[in-house]
């Protein structure tokens, strides 16, 4: 589903993008208009733009998704309950082995919290929302073995800092 809507949306920039070099390449100047100083500078400021937003369309299409696509693996994933309250983070688990397809079925007791996963190296590798009265699952295999940390990314009070919970991912037997 996710390569889908990204091919669509890679497909509408590129329409957007051609009709936009469409338009620069067919709006030129009328001889009567300009001298001849005039069209060289609208000649370099066409062409300017059609570099820009070729730019754009390169720029885009070389970061299409900022962290791995959720897809669903072959084997069953654990479930693992978390669950968030102000100021903690309650998971069923916190150990897992590397490699190891986890479901997360993360939920919230108080209020809307953002559970968000980071690596061993601080960048974040999966997040959703942990909403009172509704679940939402959270599908990730931790692919190296470390010390995982789980923070919230939604202000949620006074305590919101301390929304700390720590996941130990061990190397796969």
């Amino acid at each position: 589903m996710q390569i889908s809507i990204l091919l669509v949306t890679l497909l509408g920039m590129a329409f957007v993008a051609a009709a936009f070099v469409f338009v620069v390449l067919n709006s030129g100047p009328r001889d009567e208009d300009y001298g001849g100083i005039a069209k060289r500078g609208y000649f370099i400021r066409r062409w300017w733009m059609i570099g820009l937003c070729a730019a754009g369309v390169v720029v885009s299409a070389w970061s299409l998704v900022p962290f791995p696509l959720q897809a669903s693996s072959v084997e069953s994933p654990r479930i693992i309950q978390a669950i968030g309250r102000q100021w903690s983070w309650e998971l069923a688990s916190s150990s897992v082995e590397a490699g190891e397809p986890v479901r997360f079925r993360v939920t919230s007791l108080d209020v809307n919290h953002g559970f968000a996963i980071y690596g061993p190296d601080d960048q974040i590798i999966a997040q959703t929302q942990a909403m009172p009265g509704y679940y939402n699952d959270l599908d990730v295999t931790f692919e190296r073995a470390g010390k995982y940390r789980v923070l919230c990314l939604e202000y949620c009070g006074l305590a919101h800092h301390t929304m700390v919970a720590e996941i130990d991912v061990k190397e796969r037997r």
